[in-house]
């Protein structure tokens, strides 16, 4: 039976997006906890009016075209823009929390990969060398570029697991119910591909997130008394 490239990438990108990729990304909520102990969201529709915010304001001006860079990066053997890109996402993380889990995350893939014999080897200049330290979104554009998973598809992947892992916190915390999260996965589908469209064609001085609202929520949740998460 022969084996095409292109379906070993796309099994290597739901690998790297599954739910099960033993990074602990289901212990971090990236602020909405607090948005529901603050009653800034309530049920469905205030939840995916801020799903919405987070993606258009968050995600489409940060992660999602730093991903896309640092994945040209990694295919250019390009270490000082690695590294530059590495150090601006982490720059860029306004709390606490939110830089514990961007590193956090980082450092569990960094083991996972190593552990598969898959991170870089910066042997003879045959491979450029990973930052140290480096963030979550560096290690999956590594991951996603290794496994042949083109840029937009990384970009697609890497939004979707976004998405689901929210509406997993939702599903536990809120509570919300999966038929509803499932209309809101209906809902935000189109949003995921138009976000990758606007942060593809975003220039370097148009980038940065603007979510005070994140970021409040996320510095609340610090001192939350009762919680289930750790952002």
């Amino acid at each position: 039976m022969n084996t095409e490239p292109d379906d070993l990438a796309l099994l290597g990108l739901l690998q790297l997006v599954s739910p099960a990729l033993p990074i602990g990304a289901f212990a971090f909520s990236q602020g909405l906890e607090s948005a529901f102990e603050l009653g800034w969201v309530t049920d469905e529709a205030s939840l995916g009016d801020w799903l919405e915010g987070v993606l258009a304001d968050g995600l489409t001006r940060c992660e999602l075209p730093a991903l896309a860079r640092l994945h040209g990066a990694w295919g250019e053997g390009d270490d000082e823009a690695i590294s530059a890109w590495d150090a601006w996402l982490a720059a860029n993380r306004e709390t606490a929390e939110l830089a514990a889990e961007d590193s956090r995350l980082g450092a569990s893939l960094a083991r996972l990969l190593g552990s598969l014999s898959l991170l870089p080897k910066d042997l003879a200049g045959e491979s450029p060398a990973l930052p140290a330290g480096a963030g979550y979104v560096t290690l999956f554009a590594w991951a996603a570029r290794l496994r042949g998973v083109p840029r937009r598809p990384a970009m697609l992947g890497f939004a979707w697991a976004w998405l689901e892992n929210q509406l997993a916190v939702a599903c536990k915390a809120l509570p919300l119910g999966h038929t509803a999260a499932q209309l809101l996965v209906e809902r935000l589908r189109p949003a995921l591909v138009v976000a990758v469209d606007e942060a593809l064609a975003l220039p370097d001085d148009e980038l940065g997130p603007a979510l005070p609202g994140l970021a409040l929520a996320s510095a609340l949740h610090e001192t939350q008394y009762s919680r289930l998460f750790r952002s």
